[in-house]
């Protein structure tokens, strides 16, 4: 994995050498240059262990979803700004299962650095309205589980959200 800096160096160098490719003649080298470097633009906007982490959350495999998150050394200085926010999400996700307390701080720091999808922030919402029950705050989960539902655009959460309310009356 390299750094997102390094990223956009060697997509940059990859380029000029494209350049020089098409200004020697050489046309077909170029081309295959410059689609190589679009290789590196795209690892730039998403990472490649992110991207593997959400394949094996895909299966439910959370041990391999740990892991390929393991391999990010330093998220700060190797993830843009959203991929950060995914990146806690995922530990969110994983913390869900075993640590309520760790779960919500990572959840909280994911919907802090921004999500770009709104049904992976409505579930985040959700998620957070979930241990917040859990933990007795019913009008923090109240909030969040309105918030969740104005974000549910798709409504691929309303049943959820419905056994979540059905839940909280309970309290």
């Amino acid at each position: 994995m390299f750094n997102k800096i390094f990223k956009l160096i060697i997509a940059g160098l990859i380029i000029a050498y494209a350049i020089y490719q098409f200004w020697d003649g050489e046309i077909g080298n170029g081309i295959f240059l410059i689609l190589l470097s679009l290789i590196f633009i795209f690892l730039y906007f998403r990472n490649e262990m992110i991207l593997l982490a959400f394949l094996r959350m895909r299966k439910q495999d959370l041990i391999g979803t740990q892991k390929w998150l393991n391999k990010i050394s330093n998220p700060e200085t190797a993830l843009t700004t959203k991929q950060q926010g995914y990146y806690n999400y995922l530990h969110g996700i994983i913390f869900s299962q075993t640590n309520l307390t760790q779960a919500e701080k990572y959840f909280k720091k994911a919907l802090k650095l921004g999500l770009t999808m709104d049904y992976d922030v409505a579930m985040a919402k959700l998620s957070l309205a979930g241990i917040a029950m859990q933990k007795r705050r019913k009008r923090e989960a109240t909030m969040l589980l309105q918030e969740a539902k104005k974000l549910d655009k798709n409504n691929m959460l309303t049943e959820q959200i419905k056994m979540m309310q059905q839940q909280m009356k309970k309290i």
